[in-house]
């Protein structure tokens, strides 16, 4: 990580879970680091788990990725202020349990596209617009699923309708931005990393409570293997990564 240390990396959805402990090891290893959220003190919350000499390096940054124009407005600040952006962390997400066929699932489904999946979209266009100005070796990570690789039966656990389809797009995503990175000529990584199940609050309870023994990573798991995935050198691209809780059947 010694590459990356004093350079600005940008984590979305870093108010919990899997966003939260990404923030925290980013900046525990010497990145500033920006964490963007809806709610922005619960980013604040994260400086009391790091070292003193540190803590002035995580900053909170309010946005909802659901909206382009929020997006728009966060990176151009961000560049502007930052001098930059070298690594970018397309983590937040949204789902809940339901069907294709549910009649009053329509506006929850609409909102699953605007944020994991043009979330996403509008995020890279801007960190790309960034790291194409400033013209230094730069990374993003998309927090994609297995789900996003596999469909489990019908008998089996079942996430959200619109979620599936939505990281099936990340996995798409992420080799047509390599592709696109490629034809631009900067050295810009991509990479997606794709956990099973996670215990974040995204995982219902009552999901854990009908399956006591359902094997969970941890979001600290998730975290490490992004400082993994940005420790290689140069020449080195994980495209995919894939991390599953031992016993997870699916």
């Amino acid at each position: 990580m010694e590459q990356w240390k004093n350079r600005v990396a940008v984590v979305t959805g870093a108010s919990s879970g899997i966003g939260a402990s990404i923030a925290k090891e980013l900046t525990k290893s010497g990145m500033i680091t920006i964490g963007l959220a809806r709610r922005v003190e619960k980013i604040d919350e994260l400086k009391v788990d790091l070292p003193e000499n540190l803590q002035n390096n995580l900053h909170a940054v309010k946005c909802d990725v659901s909206k382009e124009d929020e997006i728009i407005a966060v990176f151009a600040e961000i560049d502007r202020k930052f001098n930059g952006i070298d690594v970018l962390i397309n983590n937040a997400g949204t789902g809940k349990f339901g069907g294709l066929l549910d009649k009053d699932n329509s506006s929850f489904m609409r909102h699953v596209i605007d944020t994991n999946i043009l979330g996403i979209v509008f995020c890279t266009r801007e960190a790309y617009k960034s790291m194409e100005k400033h013209g230094r070796n730069s990374h993003i990570i998309h927090i994609n699923s297995i789900l996003g690789h596999t469909i489990p039966p019908s008998d089996q656990l079942s996430p959200s309708s619109m979620y599936i389809p939505s990281k099936f797009a990340v996995t798409a995503m992420t080799e047509i931005h390599r592709q696109e990175f490629i034809r631009s000529k900067h050295h810009i990584k991509v990479t997606s990393v794709s956990p099973g199940y996670v215990k974040t609050p995204i995982v219902p309870q009552e999901l854990l409570e009908q399956y006591p023994d359902l094997p969970l990573l941890e979001p600290e798991d998730i975290a490490h293997s992004v400082l993994y995935v940005l420790g290689t050198p140069p020449h080195v691209q994980v495209h995919e990564l894939t991390i599953k809780p031992f016993g997870e059947t699916f």
